[in-house]
């Protein structure tokens, strides 16, 4: 069934995470004994299905604001028969309160608006948990800004680079960036 849902992604030209980063975040989530996720960005469920598979006590709250991808999330978590695991909210997460807290925040919404997510989230992060950011490369324009030609393209890179400036000079988190997918940052707070 996710072949299915890979496909439908791909013909519907809905982005989803690339086929090594979500591995490497699956095996990040075993590694690392993460329970309880929030993810900024469902669309149609993909991510939050291929997590929440990871372990069975492993619990996803997802957000997403198009309601088209709203609905095609909703009938894919019940094909999987995860609605007990994966809470999905129909909004705008810059409008959606979450209440608790989670081993793992997954950013992989509107690039113009990762620090404002990272900033208004963190504080649902759990004490030793991670912010995890994906698609820092867009496909290689972040590397190289001279390939961005449209006005929306050298747009998105602009953000990203700044939300880059953003985690590298943050003093409350440490970031290592890993070059899987679209390439993706790792944030942890500092303790002294």
């Amino acid at each position: 069934m996710l072949e299915e849902i890979e496909e439908y992604a791909k013909v519907n030209r809905i982005p989803i995470m690339q086929k090594d980063g979500i591995e490497y975040l699956c095996e990040f989530i075993k590694e690392n004994d993460i329970k309880n996720i929030l993810e900024i960005g469902s669309a149609i469920g993909y991510s939050a299905l291929k997590m929440a598979s990871v372990r069975d006590d492993i619990k996803v709250t997802t957000i997403e604001r198009d309601e088209e991808r709203y609905k095609k999330a909703v009938e894919n978590i019940h094909l999987f028969n995860l609605d007990d695991r994966i809470n999905i909210i129909w909004g705008d997460a810059m409008d959606t309160v979450v209440d608790g807290k989670f081993d793992l925040i997954f950013i992989d919404a509107s690039k113009g608006h990762n620090i404002d997510f990272f900033n208004k989230y963190k504080v649902n992060l759990d004490r030793k948990g991670y912010i995890i950011t994906d698609n820092l490369s867009f496909h290689g324009l972040v590397e190289d800004p001279s390939l961005a030609v449209t006005k929306n393209q050298k747009g998105i890179v602009r953000k990203i680079s700044n939300y880059i400036a953003f985690l590298d000079n943050n003093l409350e988190f440490d970031t290592e960036y890993v070059s899987v997918g679209d390439k993706i940052a790792i944030s942890r707070r500092k303790y002294e």
